[in-house]
């Protein structure tokens, strides 16, 4: 019997709704922040007929899309990001929420010119997760689900005046062994980034890392965690 693998996924944005929520790449220890553009907050827009984001929506942690990197399948490069991840269970989740999930294939966005994989998967401990198991199980059991994906992030910059995104293979869903490579690539990307002595890219203080020069200790971690405290409770009382 062929043993299951698993991957664990931040989730950023809950289904249903609209804050575009993000780890922060360039913060100490990636918070999770609603992105900002031009000094507002940033929201998507409904999409008819969906409200807000129509999966649980995050990344996988220790991967890397490198904008160095050009895909030779679609000749675009990476968006500089952690590759994204939609998860298809039935839970609404919250952000921050750590849950462990099967990939089933991924879907090649090009978003205005930089690739952007997308992963799609299901939260393991969903009652649907023992009967989907790869990206035509998806299409049998959820009919509708794919291309309601595809046209959802073909859409939704378009109310903000930005033009339709594209894909690569014309649209269609990879299956999961493509994706699984996809997502060790991303991994031996983020590998070779944390190991080096500077990066312009992001922030990669951590706890965890020993063979990577930006590690901290736990009492540094928690001073950083408390001098965001303490910036909120001082902008709480301006």
């Amino acid at each position: 019997m062929k043993m299951q693998v698993l991957y664990n996924m931040v989730v950023e944005v809950p289904r249903w709704s609209n804050a575009k929520m993000e780890i922060a790449i360039k913060e100490p220890l990636n918070p999770i922040k609603q992105d900002e553009k031009k000094g507002k907050l940033r929201y998507v827009a409904n999409i008819f007929p969906h409200k807000g984001y129509i999966w649980n929506y995050g990344a996988l942690p220790q991967t890397w899309e490198d904008p160095g990197q050009k895909d030779k399948e679609t000749n675009c490069c990476g968006d500089n990001d952690p590759i994204d991840v939609c998860d298809i269970g039935t839970q609404v989740c919250s952000t921050g929420q750590v849950i462990q999930v099967k990939v089933l294939g991924i879907l090649a966005m090009i978003d205005e010119g930089e690739m952007d994989w997308k992963v799609i998967a299901i939260n393991a401990e969903d009652p649907d997760a023992k009967n989907l198991n790869n990206i035509e199980d998806v299409r049998k059991n959820r009919p509708g689900h794919l291309e309601a994906t595809v046209e959802w992030f073909r859409k939704y910059k378009v109310p903000d005046g930005k033009p339709e995104n594209k894909f690569g293979f014309n649209g269609e869903f990879k299956d999961k062994d493509f994706a699984v490579e996809i997502i060790k690539s991303t991994h031996e990307h983020w590998r070779a980034l944390v190991q080096k002595q500077n990066s312009c890219f992001m922030c990669f203080k951590n706890t965890l890392c020993c063979d990577s020069p930006w590690r901290c200790t736990t009492d540094e971690a928690r001073e950083v965690v408390q001098s965001v405290r303490t910036l909120l409770v001082l902008w709480h009382f301006v």
